[in-house]
């Protein structure tokens, strides 16, 4: 659930009659309330505790709703200007939430032909930009519009998707079972500078634990085994499968689940060659997107930036969509803008393009992904210098292959290729049906890290 806290403002003078800030701050308090009740996982919180008409007035107002929307777990904030608005206490409740912060106000009417203006809320929002800008709160404009345009919408949409990428990316616990292959050079990762710089934990799981959970979990759960494997029938033909080989697949995702939960984890990041083939006969592959299609963002190949980069995708979309993680393979045999994006066979099996019904051999999945247009993004460093990649394509027709497979088609592939090989990418990139970049991008500026796109 987002937690969106609302802290409209007016201005302390005679200038302007109460009423008509009064009638925007309801009428903005109940367009932003039937947003997130159309949305379905927004919860809003307003500051109608703090004075007779719920309005941040005073500069000592900036404190007590700074409490009440930390006791209240507010993700971020948007201070809607009812009439100029107090610049003062909008820019100390930035600077002390720390949050992401929108900065708007619903575009005034045509003034009187006579007698004062009646709200001149465009006029303080320049006061109110320059004052977050003082007091160094990094913020997010929304053009002054009606309360009735798709300006509105879309901006207070695409903010909210901005801060819960920034929410779910900031103190971010990653699983990381057993060790990255050996010859894996380009997944290694600073952990100490992901601590420091972003508050990401790694949490390791090693070979003897995740093999003796899942024995576990074989010994004493055999219902919910035997549950998960019929599931796991269900969605796949899987024909091929001996019952076996389904229980081993269905305890391993249980013992990832159990063990991200014990962990206080969100996503995994798990070494896939060894680690369940040695002890259980099984790839991991389609078990990995079985846990991606429940809500846990899983990475094969120990790829810590990879699932990190699966991450800011799913907030970016909040949660309701599945991504992948694929391998930039080659290039399209006819069509120099496009490319084969393939893996061996960890995308969820929801993906699959409308009419095939996916396939499970050897616990790989086998299918071409649904068609429409994409959102790619890589997370990485050099140095210490991060940077994330985001940028959009569209699916296209191409040579059909094992596993899991999209041809996408870009604007200049060339330009893509060498800003992925020549920045601090590799051969993994995430994706996710929609167009998100521009969010990633913008959450960028939030976490202090570079947005970067193909040169094109």
């Amino acid at each position: 659930m987002f937690v969106l806290g609302v802290a409209p403002t007016r201005r302390d003078t005679k200038d302007f009659e109460l009423c008509y800030a009064h009638e925007r701050k309801a009428a903005v308090l109940e367009a932003i309330r039937k947003f997130a009740r159309e949305q379905g996982d927004i919860r809003v919180v307003d500051i109608d505790f703090l004075n007779e008409e719920g309005l941040m007035i005073d500069p000592e107002d900036a404190d007590r709703v700074y409490r009440h929307f930390l006791e209240q777990g507010v993700d971020a904030v948007i201070a809607p200007h009812c009439n100029f608005g107090a610049e003062e206490p909008v820019a100390r409740l930035g600077r002390l939430m720390g949050k992401p912060f929108l900065l708007w106000g619903p575009r005034d009417e045509a003034p009187p032909a006579s007698g004062p203006r009646q709200t001149d809320t465009q006029c303080g929002l320049f006061a109110s930009g320059m004052m977050l800008n003082r007091y160094n709160v990094r913020y997010t404009y929304l053009e002054n519009c009606r309360l009735d345009s798709p300006v509105f919408y879309e901006g207070l949409d695409h903010f909210i998707r901005v801060a819960n990428v920034v929410k779910a990316f900031l103190g971010l616990r990653i699983a990381q079972i057993s060790l990255r292959p050996r010859t894996f050079l380009s997944v290694k990762v600073n952990e100490n500078q992901l601590l420091e710089k972003f508050g990401i934990d790694i949490v390791t799981v090693d070979y003897t634990e995740i093999t003796s959970e899942i024995r576990r979990v074989l010994e004493e759960e055999a219902d919910a085994v035997k549950e998960r494997a019929g599931g796991i029938r269900s969605r796949y033909d899987a024909s091929s499968m001996q019952e076996e080989t389904l229980h081993n697949m269905a305890a391993m995702e249980l013992g990832i689940r159990h063990l991200a939960d014990k962990y206080g984890c969100s996503c995994v990041a798990s070494e896939c060659w060894r680690t369940f083939s040695v002890p259980f006969g099984i790839m991991p592959c389609a078990g990995f997107g079985d846990l991606i299609q429940e809500g846990l963002p899983v990475a094969c190949e120990g790829d810590i930036h990879g699932v990190i980069s699966s991450v800011l995708l799913s907030a970016a979309a909040m949660g309701r969509k599945p991504h992948f993680l694929a391998d930039i393979t080659i290039r399209h045999p006819k069509n120099d803008n496009a490319e084969l994006l393939w893996h061996c066979g960890p995308f969820p099996s929801s993906l699959a393009k409308k009419g095939v019904r996916p396939v499970l051999n050897s616990c790989l999945g086998q299918f071409e992904l649904e068609s429409g247009a994409l959102t790619l993004c890589r997370f990485g460093d050099d140095h210490g210098r991060y940077r994330l990649f985001a940028d959009e394509a569209v699916t296209t027709d191409g040579p059909p292959t094992n596993g899991n497979y999209v041809w996408i088609e870009t604007k200049d592939w060339p330009a893509w290729e060498r800003k992925l090989v020549t920045g601090p990418y590799i051969h993994h990139i995430s994706g996710i049906h929609g167009r998100y970049a521009s969010v990633l991008r913008d959450a960028c500026g939030y976490l202090g890290i570079e947005a970067d796109r193909a040169e094109c």
